[in-house]
């Protein structure tokens, strides 16, 4: 597995676990590194903190666009990739849209529901397709 992928996958960890405890995914980060647990990429430091800091834009985008779903009523697992998703293709210039759509469908197939998938592709590529005008 690529080394961005791995962080991907740490990132989605991070985010999930902080959001089933209710602490901040920051804290549980800077805590994992503390304690000599943390992510060996830098690559899942900047995910968990740019989502942090973009999350209620990338919380009302993801509202917007997944028709019919609200963001409590998501698995918690595809709500967390998309979040890593529109973080990527909105905030994250070195990442190929392309490839943050990709790897965000390889974390659903492995991780999710058989219809996350659709769900997420569905979500994601409306936003990169109107991301210009976001």
């Amino acid at each position: 597995m690529p080394a961005r992928s791995k962080a991907r996958k740490r990132a989605l960890d991070l985010l999930y676990a902080s959001e089933m405890r209710r602490e901040s995914p920051v804290d549980a980060l800077d805590r994992a590194i503390a304690d000599g647990e943390g992510p060996t990429n830098d690559y899942t430091g900047v995910l968990v903190r740019g989502v942090v800091e973009h999350q209620a834009r990338i919380d009302e985008l993801l509202s917007s666009y997944s028709e019919g779903w609200t963001l409590d009523r998501m698995p918690a697992v595809d709500r967390n990739v998309l979040r890593l998703g529109v973080f990527e293709l909105l905030y994250a210039d070195d990442i190929p849209d392309t490839v943050a759509v990709t790897e965000a469908m390889a974390l659903v197939r492995d991780l999710s529901t058989d219809e996350s998938p659709p769900f997420v592709n569905g979500i994601l590529g409306n936003i990169q397709r109107n991301k210009s005008s976001l």
